[in-house]
């Protein structure tokens, strides 16, 4: 007799339990799905940046570029060292200006920078560079 009088409010529960199910559900897909579309355009814009990243290595122009930084101070403070993609320079005596110069050009140059030592001598900056690309 109980379950009789009280059959209306059971079935209440029982819908109510899968209404809180479902809606829990719901929201866990919703949750999953605006995940996996963060992660999807967080990879597009990985594969972007390693496109562009790639054009700008494979740039054929890369290696007349260094070879400017063999002209931006007088030779005579110069030793220069260039084989198949791979640079060694050695800068002495170089004034602050000239530093400065160097340095700027070589921070904005797409390689890959093995070595970049900066002594001062004195009144004076001694540079060891080395690169490949």
């Amino acid at each position: 007799m109980t379950w009789k009088r009280y059959q209306n409010e059971l079935i209440a529960l029982v819908a109510f339990v899968f209404m809180l199910g479902a809606y829990g559900y719901k929201t866990a897909q919703v949750s999953s799905q605006a995940q996996s579309l963060a992660a999807a355009k967080h990879s597009v814009a990985e594969i972007q940046e390693v496109i562009s990243l790639k054009k700008i290595w494979d740039d054929t122009r890369t290696g007349k570029k260094v070879e400017k930084l063999q002209t931006l101070v007088p030779s005579s403070k110069v030793t220069w060292s260039d084989q198949n993609k791979k640079v060694t320079a050695s800068y002495k005596n170089l004034t602050a200006d000239e530093l400065n110069t160097l340095v700027t050009k070589i921070l904005n140059l797409p390689v890959e920078i093995q070595k970049l030592k900066i002594q001062k001598v004195a009144s004076s900056y001694d540079v060891e560079f080395k690169c490949k690309w």
